[in-house]
């Protein structure tokens, strides 16, 4: 059988696992149209999945899938949005059956979990990419943004950190691990659970969020930035996995602060909220903001963490 075009989008995107009440109109006209909740704003976020750049060319399809969705999602998690409708435009080199169902399987995993339905996209044949853009609901003018944090207020990440970027070390054999560790890192890599619950529960609290796509050192200082603030983290405070602490202290906490592909949320809140923080479980609290524009890292005996940090930037050489 030799797919088309609208071949494809009728056998692997237009049956879906959710069909929202809001959709009005979804894949197969011009535009999609939908219905925006009163009292609600429109959160949007786009990203591109690029092979060779943002996943191995050996990444299977239902992982791909995955994790096109999932970055998106996380992006509107770390606003407090709730995630409704996302579209994708995808580019294939050729039109592979089996690789179709993998893809949109992954991809319709993810979106079942977190009741978002696909409206539309587009498709077209070159080196494989994927771009989706997400839109989510939240409450007007109660968005968590990068902006909002004030010196006192203490550092919080969720979860572990740098698992991802161990599981690419293994991927390219640079580093081995037991079996259980592994498949455990490579899950962090290709599946990244974006941290919506949790987003939505910190709307009330958090005065600052980010998601950590990039690693929490480049991340946290896009905050900081646009917060005009700085910050003090406790680098031996970062959690880190069962499969981090078995290898060197000092790789495992450059990987934390630097490794990227975490999907994680940081964020900040005043030291009087903390108390309710309790029933959030997985959640550590990492440093503090400070006036002072500088960003330090110590270890909590006092000692400086003098190891150059860095994030993912594309076009820097």
């Amino acid at each position: 059988m030799t797919l088309g075009e609208f071949d494809i989008i009728e056998h692997f995107f237009k049956k879906q696992p959710i069909m929202r009440d809001d959709v009005i109109l979804g894949p197969g006209d011009d535009c999609a149209l939908v219905e925006i909740p009163p009292n609600q704003q429109l959160a949007i976020t786009m990203d591109t999945l690029v092979a060779g750049v943002h996943f191995p060319h050996t990444t299977c399809a239902y992982d791909i899938g995955y994790k096109s969705l999932a970055v998106n999602l996380s992006d509107l998690a770390a606003m407090g949005a709730t995630p409704a409708w996302v579209t994708c435009a995808l580019t294939l080199p050729h039109a592979d059956e089996t690789w179709l169902t993998d893809f949109s399987r992954g991809f319709f995993t993810l979106a079942a979990t977190h009741n978002v339905q696909l409206i539309g996209g587009d498709l077209t044949r070159g080196p494989l990419s994927i771009t989706v853009t997400a839109h989510g609901f939240v409450s007007k003018h109660h968005a968590v943004k990068r902006s909002g944090a004030k010196p006192g207020d203490l550092i919080y990440v969720t979860n572990t950190l740098g698992d991802a970027a161990l599981g690419l070390l293994i991927l390219n054999k640079k580093i081995s691990s037991s079996p259980d560790n592994e498949k455990n890192v490579l899950t962090h890599l290709n599946r990244p659970e974006p941290q919506i619950d949790i987003g939505k529960k910190l709307l009330p609290l958090a005065h600052a969020m980010i998601d950590i796509s990039d690693g929490l050192a480049a991340d946290l200082g896009h905050l900081l930035k646009a917060s005009n603030v700085g910050a003090i983290i406790y680098v031996d405070k970062i959690p880190l996995s069962p499969a981090l602490q078995q290898i060197p202290a000092e790789q495992a906490i450059s990987l934390a602060l630097n490794g990227g592909d975490d999907y994680e949320l940081c964020f900040t809140l005043p030291k009087e909220k903390q108390n309710q923080l309790k029933n959030l479980s997985q959640l550590t609290c990492i440093g503090e903001i400070t006036a002072a524009q500088t960003f330090n890292l110590y270890y909590q005996d006092g000692k400086k963490y003098y190891t150059p940090t860095h994030g993912y930037q594309h076009f820097s050489g």
